[in-house]
Order: structure tokens, then C-alpha cells, then sequence
């Protein structure tokens, strides 16, 4: 009889040990259902404003005349010039191309009495690719002094100046850790104020750099930018 007992105690302490573990679980499982939505998604910016570190400048310039020969060598004497200008300046010859001239014959697509006063206008461009970016700036300030020796250039949409920043991969993992830490402060306060507190992250973004004209006077100066979205858990 006693030999009975004993198992019917163990039995019963096993069970009612096994309905508390069950209880806990079902308790742990219903909290996590109750705070499985509660949730805060903020963002975080971080900007830098860097110097561009490449630039490409197109400059184009113009030859008229009726004789489509003398029109050339003019228009080689000015490339000549242009050529010493930029070397004297601090440009190499390897930072230097030049385009096939564009020759435009005005009285191929004219008609009537209205006559174009010249025949040929030859368009020549030479782009500088460089990433002495101060060099090319002072070059460009300094464009009188080709006005001086009969050279003017050309104002054409077509042959706009790009300045670009190359760098993004030195400097991108520092703006990400100030972004993630600007959305963290963020997360922590909206916890404060809700009566939370901040737990882990449950999904992060680290978002997309720009990299934009800190405006339209100073396109050698860039703004780069980053927006992080991270997602965090709130708790009791």
C-alpha cells in the first residue's frame, strides 16, 4: 500500500509541476502576443557637406567665315591657344580631350533673299577631366585672359561643367552609425514619453545616400545624405 503512495505523490508533484512550466509558457506566449505590435519605427538623418573631388568642363568655342579652309586654320590657331592657357594653368595633357569639330554650312538649309552673313560655323570643344578641382575653378575665373587673345567661349546648355564627389565609400559607414544612433535617441524619447522602455531593434533600413548641389551657386559643394528607418520594440 505505502509502495503505492509514493508513486501516486511523485505523479501528482509531476503534474502539478508540469501545469506551472505550462502556465509560464502560456503566460510568456500571451505577453508576447499582447506586445508583439508594439512597435516604433523612427528614422534618423545625418548630412555632410563634402568638396566635389572630380570635375569635367566642357569648353567650346566658335570659328565663322566663308572660306571653309581659312575658317579651320583660325580655328586651330584658337585651339592652339587654348590648349597653352589650360597648361600654363596646371592641367596636363592626359586631363585633356579634344572633340571632332562640328561643322554647320549655314547656306545648306537656307533660302530666299535673307542670306546668313557668314557660310561656315565651326563648334569645337575641349573637355577637361581632372580632379584637381581648385585648379580647374581658378582656370575658370580666369577666363578673360583667353578674351584677351581673341578667344571667347561659347555659353551652350549643351556643354555644361559636372562636378561630382567620389568618396562616398570613405566616409559612408561613419554617417550610417550617426543616422542609427540619431533614430535610436529618437526611439528612446517617443519610450519616455509613452511610458515604455526601448527594447531590440525588430527590422532596420539603412536607407539610400544622395548626394546633391548644396545649391545652385556652389555646385563644387556637395550635401550628402542619409535617412536610416529602423524599427524597435517597446516594452514595460
Amino acid at each position: 500500500m505505502e509502495n503505492r503512495i509514493i508513486p501516486s505523490i511523485i505523479l501528482a508533484a509531476g503534474f502539478i509541476g508540469g501545469v506551472a512550466l505550462l502556465g509560464n509558457q502560456l503566460g510568456d506566449g500571451v505577453n508576447a502576443l499582447l506586445n508583439k505590435d508594439r512597435i516604433v519605427t523612427v528614422k534618423g538623418l545625418c548630412e555632410k557637406e563634402v568638396k566635389a573631388n572630380h570635375v569635367i568642363w566642357p569648353l567650346s568655342f566658335n570659328e565663322m567665315g566663308n572660306d571653309l579652309v581659312t575658317v579651320y586654320d583660325n580655328l586651330e590657331k584658337k585651339q592652339s591657344t587654348v590648349f597653352e592657357f589650360l597648361k600654363k594653368g596646371g592641367i596636363d595633357p592626359s586631363e585633356i580631350s579634344l572633340a571632332a569639330p562640328k561643322v554647320n554650312d549655314t547656306l545648306a538649309n537656307s533660302y530666299g533673299p535673307n542670306r546668313p552673313p557668314f557660310r561656315y560655323i565651326i563648334t569645337q570643344v575641349i573637355t577637361i577631366a581632372t580632379d584637381k578641382v581648385d585648379v580647374a575653378r581658378k582656370l575658370m575665373e580666369a577666363q578673360r585672359e583667353l578674351l584677351k587673345q581673341g578667344v571667347a567661349l561659347t555659353n551652350d546648355y549643351s556643354y555644361m561643367t559636372n562636378y561630382s564627389f567620389t568618396g562616398l565609400n570613405e566616409i559612408k559607414p561613419k554617417m550610417i552609425e550617426i543616422a542609427t544612433k540619431n533614430a535610436k535617441e529618437a526611439a528612446k524619447k517617443f519610450a519616455e514619453d509613452s511610458g515604455s522602455k526601448l527594447g531590440k531593434i525588430r527590422r532596420a533600413n539603412q536607407g539610400v545616400f544622395s548626394i546633391t548641389d548644396r545649391d545652385g551657386n556652389t555646385p563644387f559643394i556637395k550635401n550628402v545624405r542619409v535617412v536610416t528607418t529602423v524599427e524597435y520594440f517597446l516594452n514595460d
